[in-house]
């Protein structure tokens, strides 16, 4: 198969014969870009099954402290004897970094597994899903089989158009927002929060940090349009020390903790 004139590694059979082919074949998808829009994902997690109905969800969006506040956040969880599953990217050093259980990473015999599986399902999709697609179905199928509780999802980019924006949370956390990806979410700060408040569902309580007037404001309108119950963090957390520096960590502390100061509208 080739993209662009690029060739992308086909797998030998129906099966990998070992990790680092399956990882060959999963970044060659990256020759395929960015493609906003569920349609594709929706499909993948369909006939994968990768998701259980009474698996909760905590989905994050923002611009700023979205990794900070999904790793508080399962934490928090993990400490209150929740089996959780946590979903990041990017990766610092392993790929298998982005799909941990109960804070310990998936094996790789497990991504090898998995990605065959999923390549036998769409290797002959047009348009082909994209890396982050695959990846984000992988973790929730990695999650499903591994009867996590609870699962915290990280938005890969914006959020209205994600692949994460397939599921439905029991609560959304919108985190700072600012101008990032603006090829993608738009230029200017009222478009981008537009983006990330796309994760906002219908009758879903949704938690947000303190907000640019301008993003606060689209915010608010989500919410209303949605009737969903929206909360903002207004204090930091200060109940225990943090193993991260800067005081703007105990405000990221804030939105993940059980007993956060907040105005609800």
């Amino acid at each position: 198969m080739s993209v662009g004139g690029a060739s992308v590694p086909r797998l030998r059979g129906a099966t990998f014969f070992s990790y680092q082919e399956a990882l060959t074949w999963l970044y060659g998808t990256q020759r395929f870009g960015i493609k906003l829009g569920l349609e594709k994902y929706s499909a993948i997690t369909s006939r994968a099954r990768s998701s259980r109905e009474n698996q909760r969800i905590i989905h994050v969006a923002g611009t700023n402290g979205k990794g900070s506040v999904c790793a508080m956040i399962d934490s928090i969880c993990r400490a209150q004897g929740y089996r959780t599953g946590l979903f990041t990217s990017p990766h610092l050093i392993s790929y298998r970094e982005r799909i941990q259980v109960n804070g310990e990473i998936i094996d790789e015999d497990e991504v090898a597994e998995g990605l065959t599986a999923l390549r036998n399902k769409i290797h002959d999709w047009e348009p082909h899903p994209t890396f982050f697609e695959i990846t984000t179905a992988l973790a929730l199928a990695h999650f499903k089989e591994s009867d996590c509780e609870l699962i915290v999802l990280e938005t890969g980019l914006g959020g209205r158009l994600d692949a994460t924006n397939a599921v439905t949370p029991v609560v959304s956390v919108i985190t700072p927002i600012g101008y990032d990806h603006q090829a993608w979410l738009g230029e200017t700060l009222e478009a981008i929060a537009g983006e990330k408040a796309g994760i906002i569902k219908a009758h879903v309580p949704v938690v947000t940090s303190a907000q640019n007037a301008a993003a606060e404001k689209v915010i608010r309108a989500r919410a209303t349009e949605c009737d969903a119950p929206l909360g903002f963090v207004t204090e930091p957390y200060t109940g225990a020390p943090l193993a991260l520096a800067g005081t703007h960590q105990k405000q990221q502390r804030g939105a993940g903790h059980r007993r956060f100061a907040f105005r609800q509208d």
